[in-house]
């Protein structure tokens, strides 16, 4: 199949073949002609598959073929498509795209989202926009002050809808809701299917179309996965090891804070290894500008938390490091989504230690599989190398039986007792013990 079987119209085609495209991925084929269609759409799959042209191809034609909706107070056209995202980043990206695919509509677009001055974003939402980008709370603050009216929406899109809810956003996203128009088409995208998105997919979805694109990464043969088992002090020297002695291009390192993010790209730095951190205490200026600078590789290595593991688009992604094996098995296969992206090959390590085993196992019942074991290299330092404390997958830890029990022989300790020192030398009010 090809993007000119939808349908579309040329100015789109012309667009869509200047990107550098011809033939839609699984996810676009049996979405686009759904969406053309005006129906509902309830889509399940994971970062990577092409879930922003899935929705920005059809909505740019039907918007096109249906011409203009009338013109609001002001003399400007209104608001007729609302797409929210949870994040800045990816807000800015659907953004870009839709702007790309429809540069020769004449079709405006423009984005808001906190961490900046609204200034700019006002004065593009008065000089009239037919799309809007939003993350919900800036959304809702501009709502509240008067600046952003949604009655003449005709497509409603949530991307990300699991992200959402993770994050707080559902009261927010009432409020949004409340204030559409009642006659809508409605598109919802999530990566995973929690029964908190199937309700909020019930309350806003009219007999919707389900496409679930099932892309785990265990079936992706682009991707060589494996895991080295460290402990905690060993994994800065591991990771710049790693690095030095890999053909890195691109290389993602995700950590599980914000504070570990920053922690680990000093260490790299101090390693002579180009690396910034980027998480949702920087800027939104300050992000833009390092994951500018890894574009353009200006930076070979980006540490991330899982902000980042949904919605940042970037190219020639060729290692994925997960300095801590992350909580949710899920998440692990949006992390890794990064590399072995449009054919190429890629390479994504995990790093676990003793206390992580559990989330390991979680991740290898999601894949099917385990992981291939990586050998810990000869550069650790000896006295780092100790291996003790992790068990082999198919034994068991042997306890020690001739270990005498802690409280043998031991006379029983004497509890502590508070007294009320009342006005003596402790002063008044004041609390005391002592050992009777």
């Amino acid at each position: 199949m090809q993007f000119s079987d939808f349908g579309l119209s040329s100015v789109i085609l012309r667009a869509v073949e200047a990107a550098g495209y011809s033939v839609p991925p699984p996810l676009q084929s049996q979405t686009i002609p759904h969406l053309m269609q005006g129906r509902d759409l309830l889509g399940c799959a994971q970062t990577g598959t092409g879930k922003t042209a899935a929705f920005a191809l059809p909505i740019l034609h039907r918007l096109q073929d249906t011409g203009s909706a009338p013109q609001n107070s002001a003399s400007r056209p209104p608001v007729r498509v609302l797409v929210l995202a949870p994040t800045r980043e990816l807000a800015s990206q659907i953004c870009q795209s839709f702007s790309s695919y429809g540069k020769h509509t004449g079709l405006r677009t423009t984005e808001i989202y906190g961490g900046v001055s609204q200034v700019g974003q006002v004065r593009a939402l008065r000089q009239g926009v037919e799309i809007l980008v939003a993350t919900p709370g800036r959304l809702v603050d501009l709502m509240g002050q008067g600046l952003v009216r949604l009655e003449h929406v005709e497509i409603f899109v949530m991307d990300e809808a699991d992200r959402m809810l993770d994050m707080g956003f559902l009261p927010d996203l009432r409020k949004v809701i409340a204030a559409l128009p009642k006659k809508r088409q409605n598109v919802l995208f999530s990566a995973t299917m929690p029964a908190s998105v199937e309700s909020l997919a019930c309350k806003i979805l009219q007999d919707p179309v389900a496409i679930r694109i099932a892309a785990t990464p265990s079936a992706e043969p682009r991707i060589r996965q494996s895991v080295c088992f460290a402990t905690k002090q060993q994994k800065p020297a591991l990771l710049a090891q790693w690095l030095r002695r890999e053909t890195t291009m691109r290389a993602f390192v995700f950590t599980r804070t914000k504070h570990g993010a920053d922690r680990v790209a000093r260490q790299l730095e101090r390693a002579g290894i180009p690396a910034e951190a980027i998480h949702g205490n920087k800027t939104q200026s300050a992000r833009q500008r390092t994951l500018a600078r890894f574009k353009m590789n200006h930076t070979s290595v980006l540490v991330a938390t899982d902000l980042a593991a949904r919605g940042l688009d970037v190219d020639s992604v060729s290692h994925v490091f997960n300095y801590d094996v992350p909580v949710d098995a899920e998440t692990y296969v949006h992390r890794i989504g990064r590399t072995g992206r449009a054919g190429a090959e890629g390479i994504a390590v995990s790093f676990c230690d003793p206390d992580e085993r559990k989330y390991l196992r979680s991740v290898e019942r999601l894949l099917g599989r385990t992981l291939d074991v990586e050998a810990l290299p000869e550069g650790i330092p000896a006295a780092e190398r100790t291996t003790e404390s992790f068990v082999p997958r198919d034994s068991t830890r042997s306890t020690r039986t001739d270990a005498p029990a802690s409280n043998a022989g031991r006379p029983p300790r004497k509890k502590r007792r508070f007294q009320n020192a009342g006005n003596g030398p402790g002063g008044p009010g004041r609390r005391r013990y002592n050992r009777d």
